[in-house]
Protein backbone atom coordinates (compact mmCIF):
# COMPACT_ATOMS: atom_id res chain seq x y z
CA UNK A 1 0.00 0.00 0.00
CA UNK A 2 1.19 3.51 -0.95
CA UNK A 3 2.25 5.45 1.69
CA UNK A 4 -0.06 7.79 3.26
CA UNK A 5 -2.84 6.27 1.86
CA UNK A 6 -5.96 4.01 3.21
CA UNK A 7 -7.40 1.16 2.24
CA UNK A 8 -10.54 2.57 1.57
CA UNK A 9 -11.90 6.14 0.98
CA UNK A 10 -14.55 8.16 2.53
CA UNK A 11 -17.89 8.21 0.61
CA UNK A 12 -18.63 11.60 -0.37
CA UNK A 13 -21.66 12.27 2.17
CA UNK A 14 -18.94 12.40 4.86
CA UNK A 15 -15.85 13.68 2.63
CA UNK A 16 -17.48 16.06 0.53
CA UNK A 17 -20.89 16.20 2.20
CA UNK A 18 -22.34 15.61 -0.97
CA UNK A 19 -26.57 16.14 -1.48
CA UNK A 20 -29.33 14.61 -3.76
CA UNK A 21 -31.80 17.21 -4.04
CA UNK A 22 -31.73 20.52 -4.26
CA UNK A 23 -34.67 23.48 -6.13
CA UNK A 24 -33.60 27.38 -6.46
CA UNK A 25 -30.59 28.75 -8.09
CA UNK A 26 -27.07 28.95 -8.93
CA UNK A 27 -26.00 31.70 -6.43
CA UNK A 28 -28.70 30.03 -4.16
CA UNK A 29 -26.56 26.81 -4.13
CA UNK A 30 -23.41 27.53 -4.00
CA UNK A 31 -23.77 30.51 -1.40
CA UNK A 32 -25.92 27.79 0.61
CA UNK A 33 -22.74 25.29 -0.44
CA UNK A 34 -20.31 27.81 1.19
CA UNK A 35 -22.23 28.73 4.43
CA UNK A 36 -23.85 25.00 5.04
CA UNK A 37 -27.21 26.57 4.95
CA UNK A 38 -28.28 24.30 2.62
CA UNK A 39 -31.35 21.68 3.98
CA UNK A 40 -30.64 18.13 3.15
CA UNK A 41 -33.99 16.68 0.96
CA UNK A 42 -35.15 13.19 0.83
CA UNK A 43 -37.19 11.61 -1.73
CA UNK A 44 -40.03 10.02 -1.10
CA UNK A 45 -40.04 8.19 -4.34
CA UNK A 46 -37.19 7.68 -6.38
CA UNK A 47 -37.95 6.41 -10.25
CA UNK A 48 -34.05 5.23 -10.56
CA UNK A 49 -30.06 5.65 -9.74
CA UNK A 50 -27.17 4.57 -10.21
CA UNK A 51 -24.46 2.03 -8.39
CA UNK A 52 -21.25 3.45 -7.36
CA UNK A 53 -19.44 -0.17 -8.31
CA UNK A 54 -20.78 0.51 -12.02
CA UNK A 55 -17.63 4.11 -10.90
CA UNK A 56 -15.48 1.46 -9.63
CA UNK A 57 -15.28 -0.95 -12.13
CA UNK A 58 -15.18 1.19 -15.43
CA UNK A 59 -12.34 2.73 -14.73
CA UNK A 60 -10.05 -0.21 -13.59
CA UNK A 61 -11.27 -2.75 -15.69
CA UNK A 62 -9.52 -0.59 -18.60
CA UNK A 63 -6.00 -0.61 -17.75
CA UNK A 64 -4.49 -3.22 -20.39
CA UNK A 65 -2.22 -5.14 -18.27
CA UNK A 66 -4.53 -5.27 -15.08
CA UNK A 67 -6.89 -7.95 -14.24
CA UNK A 68 -10.01 -7.74 -11.98
CA UNK A 69 -11.98 -10.07 -10.16
CA UNK A 70 -15.73 -8.85 -8.81
CA UNK A 71 -16.58 -10.39 -5.85
CA UNK A 72 -20.28 -10.15 -6.64
CA UNK A 73 -23.46 -12.29 -7.76
CA UNK A 74 -23.13 -12.76 -11.71
CA UNK A 75 -25.81 -10.06 -12.47
CA UNK A 76 -24.01 -7.17 -10.28
CA UNK A 77 -21.08 -8.48 -12.47
CA UNK A 78 -23.04 -8.43 -15.87
CA UNK A 79 -24.30 -5.27 -15.68
CA UNK A 80 -21.50 -3.04 -15.44
CA UNK A 81 -18.81 -5.21 -17.07
CA UNK A 82 -20.71 -5.54 -20.30
CA UNK A 83 -22.15 -1.39 -20.09
CA UNK A 84 -18.50 -0.56 -19.80
CA UNK A 85 -16.59 -3.19 -21.70
CA UNK A 86 -19.10 -1.18 -24.75
CA UNK A 87 -17.51 2.10 -23.27
CA UNK A 88 -13.42 1.64 -22.85
CA UNK A 89 -13.11 -0.33 -26.62
CA UNK A 90 -14.11 3.46 -27.84
CA UNK A 91 -11.12 4.39 -26.10
CA UNK A 92 -8.86 2.42 -28.64
CA UNK A 93 -9.53 5.55 -30.87
CA UNK A 94 -7.84 7.61 -28.53
CA UNK A 95 -4.72 5.56 -28.38
CA UNK A 96 -4.84 2.93 -31.53
CA UNK A 97 -4.36 0.01 -29.42
CA UNK A 98 -6.28 -2.81 -28.89
CA UNK A 99 -8.68 -3.09 -25.73
CA UNK A 100 -8.38 -6.37 -23.22
CA UNK A 101 -11.18 -7.12 -20.73
CA UNK A 102 -9.48 -9.38 -18.30
CA UNK A 103 -11.91 -10.26 -15.44
CA UNK A 104 -13.76 -12.90 -13.63
CA UNK A 105 -16.72 -12.71 -11.24
CA UNK A 106 -16.84 -15.00 -7.98
CA UNK A 107 -20.83 -15.50 -9.11
CA UNK A 108 -21.60 -15.18 -5.01
CA UNK A 109 -24.42 -17.86 -3.85
CA UNK A 110 -27.16 -18.32 -1.60
CA UNK A 111 -24.51 -20.91 0.10
CA UNK A 112 -21.69 -18.48 0.12
CA UNK A 113 -23.90 -15.43 2.25
CA UNK A 114 -24.69 -18.45 5.08
CA UNK A 115 -21.04 -19.92 4.97
CA UNK A 116 -18.77 -16.97 3.71
CA UNK A 117 -17.35 -16.44 0.21
CA UNK A 118 -13.44 -15.79 1.19
CA UNK A 119 -11.60 -19.20 -0.12
CA UNK A 120 -14.32 -19.22 -3.78
CA UNK A 121 -12.64 -15.44 -3.80
CA UNK A 122 -9.16 -16.66 -3.35
CA UNK A 123 -9.62 -19.55 -5.80
CA UNK A 124 -10.55 -16.61 -8.23
CA UNK A 125 -8.04 -14.33 -7.89
CA UNK A 126 -5.74 -17.41 -8.62
CA UNK A 127 -7.56 -18.11 -11.74
CA UNK A 128 -6.97 -14.94 -12.83
CA UNK A 129 -3.73 -14.75 -12.40
CA UNK A 130 -3.13 -18.29 -14.25
CA UNK A 131 -5.21 -17.55 -17.07
CA UNK A 132 -4.12 -13.86 -17.73
CA UNK A 133 -0.63 -13.48 -15.54
CA UNK A 134 -1.67 -9.75 -15.10
CA UNK A 135 0.77 -6.96 -13.60
CA UNK A 136 -2.19 -6.42 -10.75
CA UNK A 137 -5.28 -8.04 -9.71
CA UNK A 138 -7.95 -5.52 -8.52
CA UNK A 139 -10.58 -7.13 -6.24
CA UNK A 140 -14.46 -5.36 -6.25
CA UNK A 141 -16.86 -5.92 -4.02
CA UNK A 142 -20.36 -5.63 -4.28
CA UNK A 143 -23.45 -5.42 -1.63
CA UNK A 144 -23.46 -8.73 -1.27
CA UNK A 145 -19.56 -9.73 -0.21
CA UNK A 146 -20.10 -6.37 2.18
CA UNK A 147 -23.39 -8.57 3.55
CA UNK A 148 -21.76 -11.22 4.45
CA UNK A 149 -18.63 -9.31 5.44
CA UNK A 150 -15.97 -11.35 3.36
CA UNK A 151 -12.29 -9.65 4.85
CA UNK A 152 -11.20 -8.83 1.18
CA UNK A 153 -8.33 -6.89 2.26
CA UNK A 154 -6.90 -9.67 4.00
CA UNK A 155 -7.61 -12.13 0.93
CA UNK A 156 -5.57 -9.51 -1.42
CA UNK A 157 -2.41 -8.81 1.27
CA UNK A 158 -2.35 -13.08 1.27
CA UNK A 159 -2.38 -13.73 -2.36
CA UNK A 160 -0.27 -10.74 -3.33
CA UNK A 161 2.21 -12.39 -0.81
CA UNK A 162 1.58 -15.58 -2.87
CA UNK A 163 1.43 -14.38 -6.19
CA UNK A 164 4.19 -11.50 -5.93
CA UNK A 165 2.02 -8.90 -7.46
CA UNK A 166 -0.10 -6.59 -6.10
CA UNK A 167 -3.58 -7.43 -5.38
CA UNK A 168 -5.79 -4.67 -3.94
CA UNK A 169 -9.22 -4.91 -3.27
CA UNK A 170 -11.57 -1.80 -3.95
CA UNK A 171 -13.77 -1.23 -1.50
CA UNK A 172 -17.42 0.16 -4.04
CA UNK A 173 -20.22 -1.78 -2.40
CA UNK A 174 -23.13 0.16 -3.58
CA UNK A 175 -25.22 0.27 -0.29
CA UNK A 176 -22.56 2.21 1.06
CA UNK A 177 -22.98 5.08 -0.71
CA UNK A 178 -25.41 7.08 -2.47
CA UNK A 179 -23.70 8.93 -4.32
CA UNK A 180 -22.44 6.40 -7.65
CA UNK A 181 -19.51 8.72 -7.90
CA UNK A 182 -18.07 7.60 -5.33
CA UNK A 183 -16.73 4.29 -7.22
CA UNK A 184 -14.52 6.86 -9.05
CA UNK A 185 -13.05 8.16 -5.88
CA UNK A 186 -12.32 4.23 -4.93
CA UNK A 187 -11.26 2.75 -8.37
CA UNK A 188 -8.45 5.79 -8.05
CA UNK A 189 -7.66 5.12 -4.58
CA UNK A 190 -6.93 1.71 -5.89
CA UNK A 191 -4.81 2.67 -8.77
CA UNK A 192 -2.53 5.34 -6.38
CA UNK A 193 -1.92 2.27 -3.99
CA UNK A 194 -1.12 -0.76 -6.04
CA UNK A 195 0.09 0.87 -9.56
CA UNK A 196 1.57 4.79 -9.51
CA UNK A 197 4.97 4.67 -8.41
CA UNK A 198 7.53 7.55 -6.80
CA UNK A 199 8.79 9.63 -9.77
CA UNK A 200 12.47 8.05 -11.05
CA UNK A 201 12.32 11.60 -13.29
CA UNK A 202 10.33 14.80 -13.91
CA UNK A 203 9.08 15.23 -17.39
CA UNK A 204 8.20 19.01 -17.53
CA UNK A 205 6.39 18.91 -20.63
CA UNK A 206 3.49 16.14 -19.60
CA UNK A 207 0.10 16.84 -18.43
CA UNK A 208 -1.83 14.27 -16.77
CA UNK A 209 -5.59 14.67 -18.03
CA UNK A 210 -7.93 12.20 -16.34
CA UNK A 211 -10.64 11.00 -18.42
CA UNK A 212 -13.39 8.82 -20.00
CA UNK A 213 -12.76 6.98 -23.36
CA UNK A 214 -12.99 9.54 -26.44
CA UNK A 215 -11.20 11.57 -29.09
CA UNK A 216 -7.99 12.90 -28.99
CA UNK A 217 -9.15 17.07 -27.80
CA UNK A 218 -6.63 17.88 -25.29
CA UNK A 219 -3.13 17.27 -27.22
CA UNK A 220 -3.96 19.64 -30.00
CA UNK A 221 -4.90 22.44 -27.38
CA UNK A 222 -1.81 21.39 -25.44
CA UNK A 223 0.51 21.79 -28.18
CA UNK A 224 -0.31 25.44 -28.98
CA UNK A 225 2.18 25.56 -26.04
CA UNK A 226 4.57 22.96 -26.28
CA UNK A 227 2.86 20.25 -24.16
CA UNK A 228 1.62 16.76 -24.59
CA UNK A 229 -1.42 14.94 -22.97
CA UNK A 230 -1.15 12.01 -20.67
CA UNK A 231 -4.30 10.63 -20.82
CA UNK A 232 -5.82 8.56 -17.51
CA UNK A 233 -6.83 6.08 -16.71
CA UNK A 234 -8.50 4.05 -19.61
CA UNK A 235 -6.37 1.97 -21.98
CA UNK A 236 -3.32 2.37 -20.04
CA UNK A 237 -1.18 -0.20 -19.05
CA UNK A 238 0.32 -0.71 -15.68
CA UNK A 239 3.67 1.23 -16.28
CA UNK A 240 2.07 4.11 -18.33
CA UNK A 241 0.03 4.48 -14.73
CA UNK A 242 2.93 4.02 -12.74
CA UNK A 243 4.63 7.52 -14.55
CA UNK A 244 1.58 9.85 -13.57
CA UNK A 245 3.67 11.27 -10.86
CA UNK A 246 6.00 12.19 -13.13
CA UNK A 247 4.47 15.27 -15.37
CA UNK A 248 4.59 18.38 -14.59
CA UNK A 249 0.75 18.95 -13.89
CA UNK A 250 -2.90 17.49 -13.32
CA UNK A 251 -5.99 18.29 -14.57
CA UNK A 252 -9.30 16.40 -15.52
CA UNK A 253 -12.37 16.72 -17.31
CA UNK A 254 -14.60 17.46 -14.37
CA UNK A 255 -13.79 17.84 -11.00
CA UNK A 256 -16.98 14.99 -9.93
CA UNK A 257 -14.15 12.23 -12.02
CA UNK A 258 -10.59 13.28 -10.82
CA UNK A 259 -9.79 15.80 -8.30
CA UNK A 260 -9.37 12.83 -5.78
CA UNK A 261 -6.49 11.48 -6.98
CA UNK A 262 -5.05 14.66 -8.49
CA UNK A 263 -5.18 15.88 -5.13
CA UNK A 264 -3.35 13.14 -3.98
CA UNK A 265 -1.00 12.98 -6.93
CA UNK A 266 -0.23 16.80 -5.56
CA UNK A 267 0.19 16.23 -2.01
CA UNK A 268 2.50 12.64 -2.11
CA UNK A 269 4.39 13.19 -5.48
CA UNK A 270 4.32 17.24 -5.92
CA UNK A 271 2.25 16.81 -8.99
CA UNK A 272 0.60 20.28 -9.15
CA UNK A 273 -3.17 20.44 -10.16
CA UNK A 274 -4.48 22.71 -12.36
CA UNK A 275 -6.31 25.36 -10.23
CA UNK A 276 -9.15 26.30 -12.69
CA UNK A 277 -12.40 24.94 -14.22
CA UNK A 278 -12.06 22.74 -17.25
CA UNK A 279 -11.43 23.89 -20.81
CA UNK A 280 -15.12 24.17 -22.12
CA UNK A 281 -15.93 27.24 -23.34
CA UNK A 282 -13.56 30.07 -24.22
CA UNK A 283 -13.91 31.60 -21.04
CA UNK A 284 -13.02 28.76 -19.28
CA UNK A 285 -10.13 27.43 -21.75
CA UNK A 286 -8.61 30.83 -21.49
CA UNK A 287 -8.06 30.54 -17.78
CA UNK A 288 -7.08 26.42 -18.06
CA UNK A 289 -4.59 27.22 -20.40
CA UNK A 290 -3.11 30.01 -18.42
CA UNK A 291 -2.85 27.96 -15.43
CA UNK A 292 -1.18 25.01 -16.97
CA UNK A 293 1.18 27.37 -18.30
CA UNK A 294 2.03 29.21 -15.13
CA UNK A 295 2.78 25.21 -13.92
CA UNK A 296 4.80 24.67 -16.63
CA UNK A 297 6.91 27.80 -17.52
CA UNK A 298 5.37 28.38 -20.60
CA UNK A 299 3.84 32.11 -19.39
CA UNK A 300 5.75 34.00 -21.96
CA UNK A 301 3.70 32.05 -24.97
CA UNK A 302 0.41 31.54 -23.98
CA UNK A 303 -1.42 34.67 -24.05
CA UNK A 304 0.05 34.97 -28.38
CA UNK A 305 -1.80 31.27 -28.40
CA UNK A 306 -4.68 32.32 -26.74
CA UNK A 307 -4.75 35.06 -28.91
CA UNK A 308 -4.63 33.15 -32.30
CA UNK A 309 -6.84 30.70 -31.23
CA UNK A 310 -9.38 33.42 -30.55
CA UNK A 311 -8.76 35.06 -33.85
CA UNK A 312 -9.22 31.91 -35.52
CA UNK A 313 -12.50 30.72 -34.77
CA UNK A 314 -13.98 34.41 -34.60
CA UNK A 315 -16.02 34.33 -38.01
CA UNK A 316 -17.67 31.25 -37.35
CA UNK A 317 -18.28 31.75 -33.36
CA UNK A 318 -19.54 35.28 -34.68
CA UNK A 319 -22.22 33.39 -37.61
CA UNK A 320 -23.34 30.75 -34.19
CA UNK A 321 -23.78 33.17 -31.94
CA UNK A 322 -25.79 35.66 -34.77
CA UNK A 323 -28.20 32.37 -35.14
CA UNK A 324 -28.03 31.24 -31.15
CA UNK A 325 -29.86 34.72 -30.69
CA UNK A 326 -32.82 34.95 -28.46
CA UNK A 327 -32.43 30.66 -28.19
CA UNK A 328 -32.63 28.99 -24.54
CA UNK A 329 -30.60 26.29 -23.87
CA UNK A 330 -31.30 23.45 -20.25
CA UNK A 331 -28.30 21.54 -19.26
CA UNK A 332 -29.27 18.04 -17.68
CA UNK A 333 -25.53 15.86 -16.89
CA UNK A 334 -23.97 14.76 -13.88
CA UNK A 335 -22.11 16.79 -11.75
CA UNK A 336 -20.05 19.07 -12.47
CA UNK A 337 -19.76 18.01 -16.71
CA UNK A 338 -23.35 19.93 -16.82
CA UNK A 339 -21.49 23.31 -15.43
CA UNK A 340 -18.54 22.45 -18.64
CA UNK A 341 -21.60 22.63 -21.13
CA UNK A 342 -23.38 25.82 -19.88
CA UNK A 343 -19.78 27.07 -20.01
CA UNK A 344 -19.82 26.32 -23.89
CA UNK A 345 -23.76 27.25 -24.50
CA UNK A 346 -23.18 30.26 -23.01
CA UNK A 347 -20.24 31.25 -25.30
CA UNK A 348 -22.10 30.21 -27.92
CA UNK A 349 -24.75 32.96 -27.52
CA UNK A 350 -27.25 30.93 -25.48
CA UNK A 351 -29.57 32.03 -22.73
CA UNK A 352 -28.89 29.05 -19.86
CA UNK A 353 -32.17 28.87 -18.59
CA UNK A 354 -31.80 25.44 -16.45
CA UNK A 355 -29.12 23.09 -15.26
CA UNK A 356 -29.64 19.76 -13.56
CA UNK A 357 -27.35 18.23 -12.04
CA UNK A 358 -27.36 14.11 -10.53
CA UNK A 359 -25.75 15.06 -7.28
CA UNK A 360 -23.61 18.21 -5.37
CA UNK A 361 -20.66 18.36 -3.77
CA UNK A 362 -21.03 21.15 -1.13
CA UNK A 363 -17.43 20.66 -0.43
CA UNK A 364 -14.76 19.93 -2.40
CA UNK A 365 -11.13 18.22 -2.56
CA UNK A 366 -9.91 21.57 -4.05
CA UNK A 367 -11.78 24.62 -2.99
CA UNK A 368 -10.39 26.62 -5.84
CA UNK A 369 -12.03 24.22 -8.11
CA UNK A 370 -15.58 24.69 -7.80
CA UNK A 371 -17.40 24.84 -10.89
CA UNK A 372 -20.59 25.92 -9.82
CA UNK A 373 -19.08 29.05 -8.70
CA UNK A 374 -17.41 29.88 -11.61
CA UNK A 375 -21.11 29.31 -13.71
CA UNK A 376 -22.92 32.02 -11.23
CA UNK A 377 -19.79 33.90 -11.72
CA UNK A 378 -19.38 33.86 -15.47
CA UNK A 379 -22.47 32.32 -16.67
CA UNK A 380 -24.96 34.19 -14.85
CA UNK A 381 -27.28 33.24 -11.69
CA UNK A 382 -29.03 30.53 -13.60
CA UNK A 383 -32.62 30.40 -12.82
CA UNK A 384 -33.52 26.98 -12.72
CA UNK A 385 -31.08 25.05 -11.08
CA UNK A 386 -31.81 21.59 -9.48
CA UNK A 387 -30.13 18.23 -8.07
CA UNK A 388 -31.81 14.97 -8.57
CA UNK A 389 -30.04 11.60 -9.09
CA UNK A 390 -31.21 10.69 -12.56
CA UNK A 391 -35.26 11.62 -11.80
CA UNK A 392 -36.61 11.94 -15.10
CA UNK A 393 -40.15 12.39 -13.72
CA UNK A 394 -39.40 15.56 -12.64
CA UNK A 395 -37.30 16.49 -15.18
CA UNK A 396 -40.05 16.45 -17.85
CA UNK A 397 -42.08 18.45 -15.83
CA UNK A 398 -39.61 21.00 -15.78
CA UNK A 399 -38.94 20.92 -19.64
CA UNK A 400 -42.64 21.39 -20.16
CA UNK A 401 -42.94 24.42 -18.01
CA UNK A 402 -39.69 26.19 -19.20
CA UNK A 403 -40.05 24.84 -23.18
CA UNK A 404 -36.10 25.60 -23.75
CA UNK A 405 -34.98 25.45 -27.44
CA UNK A 406 -31.98 22.98 -26.79
CA UNK A 407 -31.65 20.19 -24.09
CA UNK A 408 -28.04 19.04 -23.50
CA UNK A 409 -27.28 15.89 -22.20
CA UNK A 410 -24.41 13.70 -20.88
CA UNK A 411 -25.04 10.22 -20.77
CA UNK A 412 -26.93 7.86 -23.27
CA UNK A 413 -30.66 7.35 -23.34
CA UNK A 414 -31.03 10.85 -21.72
CA UNK A 415 -31.86 12.92 -24.84
CA UNK A 416 -35.14 10.90 -25.29
CA UNK A 417 -36.68 12.89 -22.94
CA UNK A 418 -36.02 16.03 -25.31
CA UNK A 419 -37.23 14.01 -28.04
CA UNK A 420 -40.27 12.67 -26.31
CA UNK A 421 -41.07 16.65 -25.52
CA UNK A 422 -40.21 18.08 -28.97
CA UNK A 423 -37.44 19.79 -28.00
CA UNK A 424 -33.70 19.11 -30.09
CA UNK A 425 -31.34 17.05 -27.51
CA UNK A 426 -27.88 17.06 -27.45
CA UNK A 427 -26.18 13.91 -26.33
CA UNK A 428 -22.54 14.71 -25.03
CA UNK A 429 -21.16 10.86 -25.01
CA UNK A 430 -18.17 11.74 -25.79
CA UNK A 431 -16.82 14.22 -23.07
CA UNK A 432 -13.93 15.59 -24.90
CA UNK A 433 -15.74 16.65 -27.88
CA UNK A 434 -16.45 20.33 -26.56
CA UNK A 435 -13.21 20.99 -24.97
CA UNK A 436 -11.17 23.68 -26.17
CA UNK A 437 -11.78 26.41 -28.81
CA UNK A 438 -12.65 23.56 -31.47
CA UNK A 439 -14.93 22.14 -28.80
CA UNK A 440 -16.93 25.31 -28.62
CA UNK A 441 -16.95 25.46 -32.76
CA UNK A 442 -18.21 21.66 -32.48
CA UNK A 443 -21.31 22.05 -30.24
CA UNK A 444 -22.32 25.22 -31.83
CA UNK A 445 -22.71 23.48 -35.03
CA UNK A 446 -24.49 20.34 -33.72
CA UNK A 447 -26.64 22.34 -31.73
CA UNK A 448 -27.49 24.27 -34.90
CA UNK A 449 -28.13 21.19 -37.27
CA UNK A 450 -30.67 19.69 -34.21
CA UNK A 451 -32.31 23.40 -33.94
CA UNK A 452 -32.53 23.34 -38.20
CA UNK A 453 -34.32 20.25 -37.68
CA UNK A 454 -36.70 20.82 -35.17
CA UNK A 455 -39.70 20.00 -37.21
CA UNK A 456 -38.61 16.18 -36.49
CA UNK A 457 -39.01 16.32 -32.67
CA UNK A 458 -42.24 18.01 -32.77
CA UNK A 459 -43.33 14.99 -35.07
CA UNK A 460 -41.64 12.35 -32.12
CA UNK A 461 -43.66 14.49 -29.47
CA UNK A 462 -47.10 14.24 -31.64
CA UNK A 463 -46.32 10.23 -31.80
CA UNK A 464 -45.29 9.85 -27.46
CA UNK A 465 -47.42 9.37 -24.27
CA UNK A 466 -45.60 9.70 -21.41
CA UNK A 467 -45.86 6.58 -18.14
CA UNK A 468 -47.03 9.47 -15.79
CA UNK A 469 -50.91 10.17 -14.93
CA UNK A 470 -52.93 13.38 -15.62
CA UNK A 471 -52.08 14.67 -12.15
CA UNK A 472 -48.53 14.31 -12.21
CA UNK A 473 -48.85 16.31 -16.05
CA UNK A 474 -50.91 19.05 -14.77
CA UNK A 475 -48.97 22.08 -14.93
CA UNK A 476 -50.20 22.70 -11.20
CA UNK A 477 -48.35 19.96 -9.62
CA UNK A 478 -44.99 21.04 -8.35
CA UNK A 479 -41.88 18.65 -9.83
CA UNK A 480 -40.55 18.35 -6.59
CA UNK A 481 -43.23 17.21 -4.94
CA UNK A 482 -42.09 13.70 -3.66
CA UNK A 483 -39.08 15.88 -2.17
CA UNK A 484 -38.73 16.40 1.55
CA UNK A 485 -36.65 19.00 2.91
CA UNK A 486 -36.87 19.10 6.57
CA UNK A 487 -33.64 17.60 7.57
CA UNK A 488 -30.85 19.76 8.10
CA UNK A 489 -28.14 17.64 9.29
CA UNK A 490 -25.84 15.72 6.88
CA UNK A 491 -25.99 12.20 7.19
Amino acid sequence: MALGLAKSVEIREKRLQTILTYNGDIKGLVEGSEKNTLKIGKLKFSQCGNCQQGCALMQIYSIWDAAVVSHAPIGCYAGVSVRYLGNNVVSQMRGNRPFYHYGICTNIQESDTIYGGANKLREAVQDAYDRYKPKIVYITTSCASGIIGDDVHAVAEEMSKKLGIPVFAVECEGFKSRIWSTGFDASFNGVLNAAVKPPKKKQKDLVNIFNFNGIDSFSPLLKTIGLRANYLIETRSVEELSQMSEAACSSTICETLATFISDKLEELYGVPQVKAPSPYGLTWTDRWLREVASLTGKESIVEAAIQSEHDRIAPELNELREFFKGKKAYVLAGDAFAHNLASVAHDLGLEVIGITTFHHDKKYDNPKINTAKYVAENVGNVPNVSVCNKQPYQVVKILKKLKPDVLLVRHPGLAVIGFKLGIPAIMENDSDKAVGYNGVLDLGRRIKRSMITAKLYKSFANHTNFPYTDWWLDESTDPFNFVETTQEKNI
